[in-house]
C-alpha cells in the first residue's frame, strides 16, 4: 500500500545483471536457533528490514507470467556500468522495444552492497522510468523513482529509510503536488521483538479531489513469525476491512512452497493462492508454479542453456473459469 508505483519494473522474463544492483529492501533473515536463556550474539543482525518486504520471501517464489515472445539482451560495459535491450512481441500487452541502463558506484558498504545505484529505460514509445538508490550512511538510505512520458512527469516517489539495531523506520512521499494541495504520505515501522518475532505498523495519508471527501488516513498493523525453515507474516488494515497473509516453507533443498490469503472484509471476497518453486541444479532447470481459488493457474520455467550465457524461458497462464489461455516464451542473453 505505501509503494507508489511510478516507475514499475516490466513484468515478464526476469533479466538476470551481470552487476546485480545492491538490494535497497533488505530481505529478513532468518535468526538461528538459540538455546533457553541464552543472549543473542552480536553478530547477528537483528535489523527486521523494510515492512514493505513483509512477505517478500513468498511473494518471491511466485511465478512471473507473461505471453509472447520476449528477447532480453544484457552487457557489462564495465565494472560498474550494464546495458539492456528488451524486445517484447505480445498479442493483448503492447508490442514495444526497451532500452535499459544501470550504473552502480564506488561506495562499497558489504560485499554484496554498492552505492550510489541509477537506473533507468525508455522505451520506443517515449515512456521512461528513472530510479536513483543511495546509502548516505550505514543507516540512512534514500531512494527516488520517477515516471515520464513524452513532455511530462506522471509519477515520483521518494523514500527514505533509518535502519536501527532492531527496528527500521520509513517515510514515502508520492505524487506530492503543492499547487493543487494533493499528494501520498506513509509512514512504516517494523520492530524485532522476539528473535522469531517481527511487528510493525503502517500509516497512509492521501489528499486529493480524486480522493471521497478530499483526503483519507488508513492505519495497519503487520506481524511476522519466522522459524529455521518456515515464515507466517499478516498485515490487517481495520479501517479498510483488509487482510493480507502469506505462508512460506521450505520443504526440501530444491523445493519452496508459499501459500497467500487477501480478503476483503467489506466486500465479503477472499482469495488464497498456492505457489511452489522447483530447483533442479543439474539440469540447470527452475520452474515456479501457481493455483488460486478462482481456477487461474500460471506456470514459468527457465532452463540455462550451459555453457551458452543463454536461458530459455517458458510461460503458460490459464483462467478456466473465463477460457483465457496465454502462453509466451523468452530467451535472456548475457
Amino acid at each position: 500500500m505505501g509503494n507508489v508505483s511510478a516507475a514499475e519494473a516490466p513484468q515478464g522474463v526476469p533479466s538476470p545483471p551481470l552487476m546485480a544492483p545492491p538490494p535497497l529492501k533488505e530481505p529478513s533473515k532468518a535468526v538461528p536457533k538459540q538455546t533457553a536463556g541464552e543472549p543473542a550474539s552480536k553478530d547477528v543482525d537483528q535489523n527486521p528490514g523494510l515492512y514493505e518486504d513483509l512477505h517478500k520471501q513468498t511473494k518471491d517464489i511466485f511465478p512471473q507470467v507473461f505471453e509472447g515472445a520476449k528477447v532480453i539482451i544484457a552487457k557489462g560495459l564495465s565494472s560498474h556500468f550494464q546495458i539492456s535491450h528488451t524486445i517484447t512481441l505480445a498479442t493483448f500487452t503492447p508490442s514495444v522495444y526497451r532500452f535499459g541502463a544501470t550504473y552502480i558506484g564506488t561506495k562499497q558498504l558489504s560485499p554484496t552492497e554498492a552505492f550510489p545505484v541509477l537506473l533507468g529505460d525508455i522505451d520506443s514509445q517515449g515512456n521512461m522510468n528513472a530510479n536513483i538508490i543511495h546509502a548516505f550512511t550505514d543507516r540512512i538510505r534514500g531512494k527516488l523513482v520517477a515516471q515520464f512520458q513524452p513532455s511530462k512527469c506522471v509519477g515520483q516517489q521518494v523514500s527514505v529509510d533509518y535502519k536501527g539495531d532492531m527496528y527500521t523506520a520509513s517515510l514515502t512521499t508520492g505524487n506530492i503536488d503543492p499547487v493543487s494541495s494533493s499528494g501520498l504520505l506513509v509512514a512504516h515501522y517494523l520492530h524485532r521483538v522476539l528473535p522469531w518475532m517481527d511487528l510493525g505498523a503502517e500509516l497512509m495519508y492521501q489528499k486529493g479531489q480524486q480522493v471521497p471527501g478530499g483526503e483519507i488516513a488508513i492505519m495497519s498493523m503487520a506481524a511476522r513469525f519466522s522459524g529455521e525453515k518456515w515464515q507466517l507474516s499478516a498485515n490487517i488494515s481495520p479501517m479498510g476491512g483488509n487482510l493480507h497473509t502469506c505462508y512460506y516453507q521450505k520443504v526440501h533443498e530444491y523445493l519452496q512452497v508459499g501459500v497467500e490469503l487477501e480478503s476483503s472484509l467489506r466486500m465479503a471476497e477472499s482469495t488464497a493462492t498456492v505457489a511452489y518453486q522447483i530447483d533442479i541444479p543439474k539440469a540447470d532447470v527452475v520452474f515456479r508454479g501457481q493455483i488460486d481459488s478462482n481456477w487461474c493457474i500460471g506456470a514459468v520455467l527457465e532452463k540455462k542453456l550451459v555453457p551458452f550465457p543463454f536461458t530459455l524461458a517458458l510461460s503458460g497462464y490459464a483462467n478456466h473459469v473465463k477460457s483465457q489461455y496465454r502462453f509466451g516464451i523468452g530467451m535472456i542473453i548475457g
